[in-house]
């Protein structure tokens, strides 16, 4: 048995699920969004109401990310577990990691709203301003960043070493998608603002 299998169970279907539903997400929702940037499918079906679309889609996206974590746990149930924090850090650090993790998300929520978190400028619900406050005054991707840690503690609370490897691949997923999020959002605002200069 060599080093690696020792720490992850590559052959589990539960691992595989796992990563195309972290893969799934973005990629799903990115194209999503951009569809409905240029075609309004989502708001032609809510009768014209974009504000109703984008409910919408924030009520699927969040019940995808709470399949995707659910999978997450099951994969890590298959996974070999193996310590590897001693007493108290096995338990401080998971609890810290995920408890300032789920701050990120929630306060990045609560300072976007439902729309500015979910994709609302695709529907033209745009932000008066860009927001500046907590987390985004500390971090620039305070969600992506906050849910990366609490993919880590979770991979640290249940002793699973292969958590650690998906909760990369989790940030590497994100930082791939916000190459595609960051520019597209931008040129929605920039496009705003060419407008308001015109009139």
């Amino acid at each position: 048995m060599d080093a690696f299998s020792i720490i992850v169970n590559a052959s589990a279907t539960s691992l595989h699920i796992s990563l195309l539903a972290i893969a799934f997400n973005p990629i799903a929702w990115n194209i999503v969004a951009r569809n409905e940037y240029k075609n309004k499918t989502i708001t032609r079906i809510f009768g014209g109401n974009a504000r109703h679309g984008c409910y919408f889609l924030a009520i699927m996206i969040f019940s995808s990310g709470m399949l995707r974590d659910n999978l997450y746990q099951r994969a890590l149930s298959d996974q070999p577990r193996v310590p590897m924090l001693s007493a108290p850090y096995d338990i401080l650090i998971p609890v810290v990691l995920f408890a300032i993790g789920q701050l990120f998300v929630v306060t990045s929520t609560w300072a976007l709203g439902i729309t500015g978190t979910f994709l609302g400028d695709y529907f033209g619900i745009l932000m008066d301003h860009r927001v500046q406050g907590f987390p985004f005054n500390v971090l620039r991707d305070p969600m992506y960043v906050g849910s990366t840690m609490c993919f880590i503690a979770t991979a640290l609370w249940y002793e699973r070493p292969a958590g650690l490897l998906v909760s990369l691949y989790v940030y590497i997923v994100y930082l791939i998608a916000l190459r595609f999020e960051g520019p597209f959002t931008d040129m929605i605002y920039s496009k705003r603002a060419s407008t308001k200069k015109a009139l």
